[in-house]
């Protein structure tokens, strides 16, 4: 059977991941999970922490941004499925780079947000697959994908074997 990989990229500053991650481990779902570095001050401060300081903002985030684009660039690349979710908070400019960097791979994409983001966000949902609001349609959806399972159907070629 295969693992699919998901990649779950965006909001930082809730559990939506473990969400996932716990609504796949109770449907038995066959993925693996990636995601870009969530510790945000580690995330900001990886660059110069191994390439040494920057008296320049600038170049202290660049440093760190390059170095977070070579996680995030190759796990993107990896994935079956992107998963992006945009936040209430903050907005997530990475988290729309990320959408845009997986559309013009062809991947696969579910977005997840909250109604009132849906016009802000419209380019970036008409690129998506599926537009999700919480983790649960997430993993719905994924039984569905992966499975091929949907409350109340049978699936023909799985009632075969």
């Amino acid at each position: 059977m295969k693992t699919w990989k998901l990649y779950l990229s965006g909001e930082i500053h809730t559990d939506w991941r473990e969400q996932i991650e716990e609504g796949c481990s109770a449907a038995g779902l066959p993925v693996a999970l990636a995601a870009p570095v969530t510790h945000h001050e580690a995330s900001d401060d990886c660059g110069v922490s191994i390439l040494g300081e920057e008296p320049n903002k600038f170049w202290h985030d660049h440093k760190g941004a390059q170095i977070n684009a070579i996680r995030t660039r190759t796990l993107i690349s990896e994935a079956d499925i992107v998963i992006v979710r945009f936040g209430e908070k903050y907005k997530q400019w990475n988290a729309a780079f990320d959408a845009g960097y997986a559309s013009a791979m062809g991947k696969p994409m579910i977005v997840m947000h909250q109604p009132e983001h849906a016009h802000a966000l419209k380019e970036v949902d008409a690129a998506a697959l599926a537009v999700a609001e919480t983790a649960s349609e997430i993993v719905e959806i994924l039984r569905y994908v992966i499975n091929g399972e949907l409350d109340g159907y049978t699936n023909a070629a799985q009632a075969a074997e």
